[in-house]
């Protein structure tokens, strides 16, 4: 199928995971994740007001900027590791992110 791409994930207990996501359902890489059925904490739904599906971005992918909401999402919640650090929600499934490599993030509160 022409408008599938892969996404490289390690999920919290270090397992791999290569999914494939399609490019013409407006998936975010969070509903990517959920639609192949890995669980993800998304407490809030995809809305950027959580950042319980933050991840840390491993690949050189050049990603949309980080709106004003997701950057003060990330600054407030205690993400681990801040570095490279994004909300998966806030990510759109589209060619430009094929072979992303990812792994899911952890909050100090958790």
């Amino acid at each position: 199928m022409e408008n599938l791409i892969t996404i490289h994930l390690t999920d919290l207990e270090g397992v791999e995971h290569h999914i494939q996501a399609p490019t013409d359902m407006g998936f975010n890489v969070m509903e990517a994740i959920r639609a192949n059925e890995i669980p993800i904490k998304a407490t809030c739904g995809g809305m950027a007001m959580c950042a319980t599906c933050n991840c840390i971005v491993k690949s050189d992918h050049e990603l949309p900027e980080m709106s004003d909401s997701e950057e003060e999402m990330l600054d407030d919640a205690f993400v681990l590791d801040i570095e490279g650090s994004r909300l998966m929600c806030q990510i759109p499934v589209d060619d430009k992110i094929d072979g992303l490599v990812i792994e899911m993030g952890e909050l100090t509160g958790e």
